[in-house]
């Protein structure tokens, strides 16, 4: 309980010292455009921007590397024998719990504070249409989660049970995290205080993913995928259904004469 309370605390006291807008800066108001009948050429293009995200496809590539020479058993068996990070099996447990408990109140502090609109009513309206589109990306992550537990059944490292793969913490952290990053892009503050909230984030994100790998609750590569799809569902529901304006990046393979290159590409909507 300590941990939640204690980053409840930093995550509010940033974005209400950041909040005090009522529209984005291109004049709409959070969740004001949120729906679930986009058409699917906004499907299309969300999905494959998602795919495209740093965020999505990196931890694939790392939970893959990880099956080279047995190193996901390898990290997995130091992980619980040695407990680095947070001392005990019971006590990275414990963690795990807090750590996403306090994912799920970053996003929560965020939804509150995105600007919605200066009436109450207005206000109202467009946070339960924004936060109706996120809980849905929560809900499908969460949903695939338990269908890949039950049809890979993968016994734990600590032979609880064969419910390894994926790791529903990590997912649940990585959608609550990404999708309150996401949000803090409709906020108005400094760059110092955007940067320290997403490093934030991101360090919540994988604090919870590594706690189950020292509970022995999963592998490495387990809660990699998770992360990875977790930022797919959150930036392919906040593209595609909420209907943000918001930077960008991705990473991309372009065929030219003779061969290809990667580019690293970042969009910038209207701001």
């Amino acid at each position: 309980m300590g941990a939640t309370a204690s980053i409840r605390r930093c995550v509010c006291a940033f974005v209400l010292s950041a909040a005090g807008c009522t529209t984005l800066p291109n004049g709409h108001a959070w969740g004001n455009a949120a729906t679930f009948a986009p058409g699917w050429e906004r499907v299309r293009v969300s999905a494959v921007n998602a795919a495209r995200d740093p965020w999505v496809w990196a931890p694939l590539l790392g939970a893959g590397a990880l099956q080279i020479d047995n190193f996901d058993h390898r990290i997995s068996d130091w992980a619980r024998a040695e407990t680095p990070i947070f001392g005990s099996t019971d006590e990275a447990k414990r963690w795990s719990d807090d750590l996403r408990n306090a994912s799920a109140i970053a996003h929560a502090a965020t939804v509150v504070f995105t600007p919605s609109g200066a009436s109450g009513s207005e206000w109202l309206l467009n946070k339960a249409k924004g936060y109706s589109v996120q809980l849905a990306a929560l809900g499908v992550a969460n949903g695939i989660t338990t269908v890949l537990k039950k049809t890979t059944d993968r016994e734990r490292p600590n032979g609880s049970s064969t419910e390894s793969f994926p790791s529903g913490h990590a997912t649940t952290a990585a959608v609550y995290d990404r999708m309150a990053a996401d949000n803090l892009e409709s906020i108005e503050m400094s760059r110092g205080a955007r940067l320290s909230l997403d490093i934030g984030l991101d360090t919540l994100t994988f604090a919870t993913s590594w706690a189950r790998v020292e509970a022995g609750a999963h592998f490495p590569s387990d809660t990699l995928v998770s992360v990875a799809l977790g930022n797919f569902c959150a930036r392919f529901f906040d593209d595609a259904f909420l209907g943000l304006d918001s930077t960008r990046a991705s990473l991309a393979f372009v065929p030219v004469p003779g061969g290809g290159e990667v580019r690293w590409q970042v969009s910038f909507g209207e701001r």
